[in-house]
């Protein structure tokens, strides 16, 4: 962007960019490992264990609250398009739960020194126009000095327990539909190197997944999960272990945009998805599938798309849920 001070690309401003940051899913599992267990709260709905999107505490037999938290390094150069990314990532926690978000605060972290506040405000405001799409107030937030910029938000929302969305609830026959398209990672990176805008990617990312989660909701689905910064495969590991069953993925119908293919097959392609492959390919059955390929079901995703395990109208079926076999995902084709 453009300011009264210069030019500036905020993706050159850290080290890594959107959900590709996030830290490694195996080092994450040792992290946390000794905070599991302990005394048990009927109402603590869903916590750690399961590694889900959010967390869940009942209030009533048919309210409970959902909150989460999620921030990023830029995954674009344009700071209102950041924004817009960051929230519409943020909400998309509590939409993977089935909820309805209510209320988010910022969470931004500037380097005061380096970027003008003009950019900080155009972040903000990228924000606050999603979060009103989606009907969601904001009230204010929090801020801190800092090296490499970084932006998202807390949120609450609200959700019936009886109709409950969790990555731990998934059955043998489910099938498994994905609401957007995959390549983000890829698309994203080539950004961050060159400075080529990829606008479908843009929208993408600021899409909200509510209308997926509404489906999902019609369609009795009880199982979900959104793609984010562990890519597809290594949310579907998380998914499989946590629901003690097989993913079972049709490489072939596993949608992806634009300049995907092209982009990977240039080698962009983020460490962070690199380590989500290694994470995630011990578990995996990939057949004769080429490492590209497995690199691009791994490719870390800002703000995808909801996996749920029932058949959502308008979005492709790339695969199901069956019996739990010696492998956490089984990749035909």
């Amino acid at each position: 962007m453009t300011t009264g001070a210069g030019t500036y690309r905020l993706t050159q401003y850290a080290h890594g960019g959107g959900c590709a940051c996030k830290i490694p899913p195996g080092e994450l599992e040792l992290v946390i490992a000794d905070l599991l267990g302990g005394p048990v709260d009927d109402d603590l709905l869903v916590g750690l264990e399961s590694g889900d999107d959010a967390a869940v505490v009942r209030l009533t037999a048919d309210l409970a609250v959902v909150a989460t938290a999620d921030f990023f390094t830029p995954v674009v150069d344009d700071p209102y398009d950041w924004g817009r990314i960051a929230v519409a990532n943020a909400l998309s926690d509590v939409y993977a739960m089935g909820g309805r978000p209510l209320v988010g605060v910022n969470l931004l972290a500037w380097p005061r020194d380096v970027l003008p506040f003009e950019l900080a405000k155009e972040v903000l405001r990228g924000g606050l126009a999603v979060a009103r799409e989606a009907r969601c107030h904001v009230g204010g937030g929090h801020s801190i000095d800092d090296p490499e910029p970084k932006y998202g938000m807390a949120v609450t929302g609200v959700v019936d327990p009886a109709r409950l969305l969790r990555n731990d609830a998934g059955v043998a026959g489910d099938p498994l539909s994905l609401s957007k398209p995959l390549g983000l990672g890829v698309l994203n990176n080539r950004h961050k190197q060159t400075g080529e805008v990829f606008l479908e990617a843009v929208e993408t990312m600021a899409a909200l997944n509510e209308v997926a989660s509404q489906a999902a909701l019609a369609a009795g689905a009880r199982c979900a999960t959104d793609i984010t910064g562990f890519g597809l495969l290594g949310h579907l590991v998380k998914l499989a272990r946590a629901s003690a069953v097989t993913a079972v993925i049709d490489a072939a119908a596993v949608p992806y945009l634009d300049g995907t293919r092209k982009s990977a097959a240039a080698g962009y392609i983020s460490g962070g998805t690199r380590r989500n492959l290694a994470w995630a390919g011990p578990g995996t059955n990939f057949g004769s599938l080429p490492e590209v390929e497995q690199l691009l079901l791994a490719d870390a995703q800002t703000s995808g798309g909801l996996l749920a395990a029932a058949e959502l109208p308008g979005c492709p079926i790339i695969g199901e849920l069956v019996e739990r076999t010696a492998y956490d995902v089984v990749v035909r084709g």
